[in-house]
């Protein structure tokens, strides 16, 4: 299946009632963020500190009245460049392009599953600056096989799961971590769509290099999309 032909049917799916957060959370509470190293504001803020990233993400949400930040799909940032688990050689092969839909908010906020799903796999990734405790979902919708991503959560999210558990749409899933245990990051949830998981368990690059930008932009569609963002 073609990229556009898959984006339009996540726009159809978009176009419903589908959500990663309490559904009671209007969407002109979601306040858009931008983290990308075009953003002079950021040049002040000290973007390797998750406390310090922290207080700017929160004062934005403040100030703009909302209850939740979200954004970041295609958006070259900086905030990678602090570990090592990311950084290459050159410009063309480091790893800075983000790949998902970034939805901050607190610790211990619960996840719930967009869309009618099976457990794919999950695992802690320890990496500095990677997605702490993560889990992939499988889903089939009108026949097409496709996964989600879920990233930065809690420890306990992956505690009692198994490998083929049901979820049904709107159940909760996960919470999310803290610093702590998410990457050392602000609380946030990491939502990824992927079409073709290669061979991936409990894993899948969230973040990619400007030299394989096009072959993510085709297996990794605009999250937003099912979200209606």
């Amino acid at each position: 299946m073609s990229s556009k032909a898959f984006s339009q049917i996540l726009s159809q799916l978009g176009q419903q009632a589908h959500y990663v957060l309490d559904p009671s959370i209007s969407k002109s509470d979601y306040v858009a963020l931008d983290l990308s190293i075009t953003n002079e504001a950021l040049k002040t803020v000290d973007v390797s500190s998750s406390e310090t990233l922290g207080a700017y993400i929160n004062t934005h949400i403040k100030e703009h009245k909302g209850q939740v930040a979200y954004g970041g799909y295609l958006e070259t940032r900086n905030i990678y460049s602090r570990s090592t688990f990311f950084n290459a050689d050159n410009l063309d092969t480091e790893r800075n392009i983000h790949l998902g839909l970034d939805l901050w908010i607190a610790a211990d906020t619960p996840i719930y599953a967009p869309l009618e799903a099976e457990v794919h796999s999950f695992q802690n990734n320890t990496n500095f600056g990677d997605y702490g405790p993560t889990i992939l979902l499988k889903h089939n919708v009108r026949d097409v096989e496709f996964y989600t991503l879920y990233g930065h959560l809690s420890l306990a999210s992956i505690q009692n799961l198994k490998v083929g558990q049901q979820f049904k749409q709107g159940e909760q899933l996960a919470t999310l971590g803290d610093a702590n245990v998410n990457g050392d990051y602000p609380p946030h949830l990491h939502f990824q769509i992927i079409k073709d998981l290669q061979g991936h368990k409990g894993d899948y690059p969230g973040v990619c290099s400007r030299q394989d930008l096009e072959f993510y932009k085709e297996n990794c569609s605009d999250p937003g999309l099912v979200l209606g963002l």
